[in-house]
């Protein structure tokens, strides 16, 4: 069996993938061109990829494929009809990140919230050293608990961040993008209900046609001026003119991304403006990337190879 990674350098070098060398031959290349994966994949069995799109422009060589493993929950990168034509099987994995993406909604809120940026510069600018009282007020910020937090999109994620968000305090309500998500035990309210009572708001939905766009100017409209907005879903759900107008015009306090229309972040976005980190905090598409969950990630991927193909755990 040869087996091909096409972008390793999306997991991480830190991650052990020695486990994939009891199958095969293994090949792993940092980044792949769609040109270069024509070449690349020519005479793999199992092909290994993130970002990269397949279609048959990239893996029309591949007279031998069986299997085409992506290292993520979204499969929008490939063309599957033309999979199912050619009778190649696909895989991805779902929940290897519930716990870490959790985490970094968190950590963007508290960031946001308690104006850790001002603090850290006031400290670190030797403010503090020898004023006159030992708290500082300048910038005020206020208790999580008993805050109302807005989800847009109830599944794995978002309900481990409701059930935190509850232990904090807060009053969760959610709104399902599909319409079909009736989920026992949460509040669920209409898109306007929830942008209108939220004073945290958080997505956590894929990318599809009802949530492309979804954030626009008139949905921050509905914001409360003092809300904090925060993206851990994927970027074309924000119009992100829209978000860069709504936080220099203040109609809502801040925003946390961790997610950007195209990545990496491209020289046009218009974010890039917004330097103010009480306002604006981006990390470049880390919530999913624990040491934990790669790991995690790595090891799924490798049983679902062993599943395919019928090998033994010590295969």
């Amino acid at each position: 069996m040869k087996i091909v990674f096409l972008d390793a350098k999306t997991i991480g070098e830190d991650i052990d993938l020695s486990g994939y060398d009891a199958l095969g031959e293994v090949v792993k290349y940092g980044f792949s061109s769609p040109e270069e994966a024509l070449e690349r994949t020519k005479d793999a069995d199992v092909i290994v990829l993130n970002k990269v799109r397949i279609d048959e422009n990239s893996i029309g060589k591949a007279k031998n494929l069986k299997l085409v493993c992506v290292t993520a929950t979204g499969t929008n990168n490939l063309d599957k009809e033309y999979l199912d034509k050619r009778g190649i099987a696909w895989r991805n994995v779902a929940g290897y990140s519930t716990e870490t993406v959790a985490q970094h909604t968190f950590a963007l809120l508290f960031y946001l919230l308690e104006k850790l940026s001002y603090y850290d510069e006031y400290v670190k600018s030797e403010k503090y050293v020898g004023d006159v009282s030992f708290t500082h007020f300048a910038h005020v910020f206020h208790e999580l608990s008993g805050k109302t937090w807005g989800i847009i999109g109830l599944g794995n994620i978002g309900r481990r961040v409701s059930d935190i968000a509850k232990m904090f305090g807060c009053h969760v309500i959610y709104y399902s993008t599909s319409g079909r998500n009736n989920q026992p035990g949460y509040e669920r309210v209409n898109f306007q209900e929830l942008l209108e009572k939220s004073d945290i708001v958080s997505v956590h939905a894929p990318l599809t046609k009802e949530t492309e766009a979804l954030m626009n100017a008139e949905a921050f409209s509905k914001m409360k001026p003092t809300a904090i907005f925060l993206n851990l879903g994927r970027g074309p759900i924000v119009v992100e003119k829209d978000l860069a107008e709504a936080l220099e015009n203040k109609t809502i306090a801040a925003a946390g991304l961790d997610v950007l229309s195209e990545e990496p972040m491209s020289a046009d976005n218009p974010l890039r403006r917004i330097k103010d980190s009480e306002r604006l905090l981006i990390t470049p598409h880390i919530a999913w990337a624990s040491v934990e969950a790669r790991t995690r990630l790595m090891e799924i991927i490798l049983g679902q190879i062993r599943e395919f193909f019928g090998l033994a755990e010590d295969q």
